[in-house]
Parts: structure tokens; sequence; C-alpha cells
């Protein structure tokens, strides 16, 4: 299997790393603006990784292609991924790339090609979480989702900026936005981070989950954040993010029926979020090149793995593990 990597950064370094051991990966050629970062990430690694400059030209003889640089551009290199062959896995989590990675998907159904959107932290391993929680449930009426931590100074600067976002919901079958900052709820995540505060912001989550829950009524994402990060989301970061994030946590909550009876059940994880990032990418890119998902097109892993234990299964042995929450809801 030959793999592209667009881009070298935090989480670009992630996948790199996961999907050279093995895995049938031949080559892995790595693409990045910075010629020295791309270097270096392939020097640290060895074969069969090799940098190579941008351009359509690195496409040529791809089995699969993630992209992996900062938001906005996702479409034009998913498009000529396409157009060359080869299945496509963007790591975004934009609503603007996402819109468009999904448009997709007349083009990557006739070319019986996969576009995996929103393979990261959150969307990504959230979507997973909420279509394994989804499956205990005769009918499911809610999913909410939750995320702490960023990944690497391109998520942060996404993250700052995503408050000021309108909030993008799915409810009672219609789109509906709302300002972001709003809509403060406490969420619980997995111990050590325990509650924050969660707001609404510009996340993609709901336009994954959506059409992969028929008959669900109501999805929301929200983001933790404190009073002064709401404050100041609207002007220039004050000062530089961490190169590689630290501890992050995201938390899925899906409502509904079984039997007779309401239930609710809460999934969730602890992980730096560029390295779950990179580990649920690297996956869904192996997957796709061994047609191993449910159907082609574009959409998110909610909708194309149809069974998600096996994907699950395998992150937890590339490190990355998920927790369900055990208690009583008051």
């Amino acid at each position: 299997m030959r793999a592209v990597l667009i881009g070298a950064g935090a989480v670009g370094a992630r996948i790199a790393r996961q999907l050279v051991p093995g895995d049938g990966v031949d080559s892995l050629v790595v693409v990045d603006r910075d010629r020295i970062r791309a270097a270096a990430v392939v020097a640290s690694l060895g074969a069969p990784a090799l940098p190579a400059p941008p351009g359509g030209a690195s496409l040529q003889g791809a089995d699969v292609v993630v992209v992996a640089v900062p938001t906005g551009g996702h479409r034009t290199v998913a498009e000529q991924a396409l157009e060359q062959g080869a299945h496509v896995v963007s790591v975004s989590d934009a609503v603007g790339d996402v819109r468009d990675l999904l448009a997709l998907d007349a083009e990557a159904r006739e070319r019986d090609l996969s576009v995996v959107v929103g393979a990261g932290f959150s969307p990504g391993l959230t979507c997973l979480l909420a279509r394994h929680a989804a499956a205990g449930f005769d009918e499911v009426d809610e999913i909410h989702v939750a995320k702490f931590g960023t990944a690497g100074p391109a998520c942060a600067r996404h993250h700052h900026q995503a408050l000021t976002e309108r909030a993008v919901d799915w409810r009672e079958g219609a789109w509906v936005t709302r300002p972001g900052g709003s809509g403060r709820e406490l969420s619980w995540f997995p111990d050590p981070v325990g509650p924050l505060d969660c707001y609404r912001a510009g996340l993609p989550d709901a336009l994954l989950l959506a059409p992969a829950v028929p008959g669900v009524a109501r999805v929301t994402a929200r983001v933790a954040a404190t009073r002064r990060d709401r404050f100041t989301s609207r002007f220039p970061m004050l000062r530089p993010p961490h190169p590689e994030g630290l501890v992050g946590a995201v938390r899925v909550e899906v409502r509904g029926r079984r039997g007779r009876g309401r239930d609710v059940r809460v999934l969730g994880a602890l992980d730096r979020p560029g390295v779950a990032a990179g580990a649920v990418a690297a996956v869904a890119a192996l997957w796709a090149a061994e047609s191993r998902l449910a159907r082609p097109g574009a959409a998110g892993l909610a909708e194309l793995v149809a069974e998600p234990v096996p994907f699950l299964t395998e992150l937890g042995r590339r490190g990355v593990r998920a927790a369900a929450f055990e208690g009583t809801a008051a």
C-alpha cells in the first residue's frame, strides 16, 4: 500500500508514526510546505517513509491520501486524490471543511472510493463512540458530544476561533444555528479531567452524526472553555499555544429507548488529542485501503464503520482506550 500524508505538523507526525510500523504500508510519502519539517519527520521514521514536495505529482500512485493540514483547502486535496484513484482521510474539525468534503459523496461513490471526514479525536473517535453507544438502543433520541483539549498550535488556534462561530445543531429534523460561546453546560469527563463547563462552538459533529443515526431528534456538540476563553476568543491568542497539546478528553452521551424504558449511556476517552487523532486517522486510512469500510462515498466514521468494536479494539491496541460511565444519573 502506498500512503501519502499531506501535513507534518503535530497530528501529521503522529499519523506517520502510526502508519510506518508494518500494517502493509510499503511506502509513506510525507508532504509539507515546510520541507525541513517534512524531512525531520521522515528522518525520525526511516524506511519506508520519504519526503516529497507539495503538488499533485506527490499523489500519483497513492492508494490512500491522509490530509492533516490546518483548516481550509481539504476539499482541493481530496478532489486531486480522487482523480488519482485514491481514498481520502481528512482530520479537519472545521465546519467549512466538513461540509465541502461531504459534498464529494456523489463523486466518491461514482469512483468507488471513500472520503473519511473528520477522522480525528473529535470528531472521529467521538463518532465511533456514538455509533457504539447507539447500538444498544431500540431508538436513539439524542446524542450530545463534548470535548476538551487541543492537539497542536493549528488545532489550538481553531479551538480559539470556534467559540466565535455559529454552532450547528440537529433538532427535530432540521439544522439549527446558535451563537458560539452560549449554552453553558457542565460536562463530566473521565478522570482526572473531571467536570468542566462546555459551550456551543463552530463544531461539525452534528453534520456527521445526524445522517449516521436515522431518527435521532437532537445532536449537539460543545467544547470545554473558561470565561476568559469566551472573552478573548474574538482577539488574537495572547500567548503561543503548546507545540503538541496536553491531555485531552471526550465525552459522548446517547439517550433513547431500550425496551419499555428510557436509558442513557455515556462513553468517553482520555488521551493527548494529537496522539488519539493520529491513531484514528491511521486506522481509517488502513481500513479504507483494505476496503473494510461499509460503503464508498464521503461521510464520517459513524456512517462508514458499520461495526465499531473491531475499530475501537485496534485503537486500544495502539494505546487509545475508551471508558464507560458507570453510575446513577441524578
